[in-house]
């Protein structure tokens, strides 16, 4: 059997009710919220009626909760061994300092 993957991707603030009662119907409250619903020619017919504001994919299965939240977690990719300084000024003062050269602590005003 065959499951749609319907994604809230834009918002219904300041459209008409009958289309935030179709949303409601399709179970979609927030943006990218994901609900599954089988292929009948009900779910077809609401998904027309808010097809801009929905993704929508054919998929064989749903999905759970924590398989969902898995997808879109990001790659590790890498990590921040140690933070960068804040204060800019610090840096550049302590490389200033490091070259020999003559250092006054400025005062900065924003």
């Amino acid at each position: 059997m065959s499951w749609f993957r319907i994604t809230l991707h834009r918002s219904a603030i300041g459209l008409p009710e009958r289309t935030h009662g179709v949303l409601k119907a399709l179970g979609l409250r927030r943006r990218s919220q994901v609900v599954f619903h089988p292929v009948e020619p009900q779910f077809a017919g609401m998904i027309m009626k808010v097809k801009e504001l929905v993704k929508v994919e054919e998929v064989e299965r749903p999905l759970s909760k924590w398989e969902i939240k898995n997808e879109r977690r990001p790659d590790a990719g890498f990590y921040v061994e140690k933070a960068a300084p804040r204060d800019g000024g610090a840096v550049l003062r302590r490389l200033r300092q490091l070259r020999g050269e003559d250092v006054v602590d400025e005062e900065v005003k924003l």
